[in-house]
């Protein structure tokens, strides 16, 4: 959606668990597999908590986890060297903040793609925005989408067949500089939904 449409960041509604906010999924020897990101829970009298006020929970060293699942996982695909050093240092940062993690890492794919980064977010919460087309549903993680996303090259393709909706990492490690015409020529119709 990010090459095809412009985009508002939803930053002030609540953070829900089980979403892509914290979490992607890649193809590793074994099939499809989760990264999941680790954040700091409130409890108690605070509730629930902003999205953008989300911390990461970096007392566990999950960004060396990801990193190393990364590389093993992409390191013979044809253009996991060519971008490394664009993808390698979100994963060595000391960020606090979920959100900004997610938009930093957005941001460093934008880059690899040659897109112009969107920067703009919600300046509070709406419901039903009237503005915009509220496309918040796509966070949500246990709901599939009805995606036809054409097969691509996956480096595991032979064992596991092609696997749809992957982390956008997939298909930059497996079509280089091709990603931005093919995410350009996906139908949006899941949109509709």
């Amino acid at each position: 959606m990010l090459v095809q449409k412009d985009v508002i960041w939803e930053a002030h509604d609540n953070f829900q668990k089980q979403t892509y906010r914290n979490r992607c999924y890649i193809c590793t020897d074994k099939g499809k597999h989760m990264l999941n990101i680790p954040i700091k829970h409130v409890g108690g009298n605070e509730g629930r908590q902003k999205y953008f006020d989300v911390e990461l929970d970096n007392t566990y060293d999950w960004k060396k986890v990801h990193w190393r699942t990364l590389e093993t996982a992409y390191r013979t695909s044809p253009f996991f060297e060519f971008y490394e050093d664009d993808i390698r240092p979100l994963y060595e940062g000391d960020e606090t903040s979920l959100y900004r993690f997610n938009l930093n890492t957005i941001q460093a794919i934008s880059n690899c793609l040659g897109l112009e980064f969107y920067k703009n977010k919600t300046s509070s919460y709406e419901l039903q925005p009237k503005e915009f087309f509220n496309a918040r549903f796509l966070a949500e993680a246990k709901k599939e989408l009805p995606l036809r996303m054409e097969p691509y090259t996956q480096v595991f393709g032979e064992r596991h067949g092609f696997i749809p909706n992957l982390s956008v990492l997939d298909l930059l490690f497996n079509e280089g500089p091709n990603t931005l015409s093919y995410l350009k020529n996906q139908p949006l119709d899941f949109l509709d939904v």
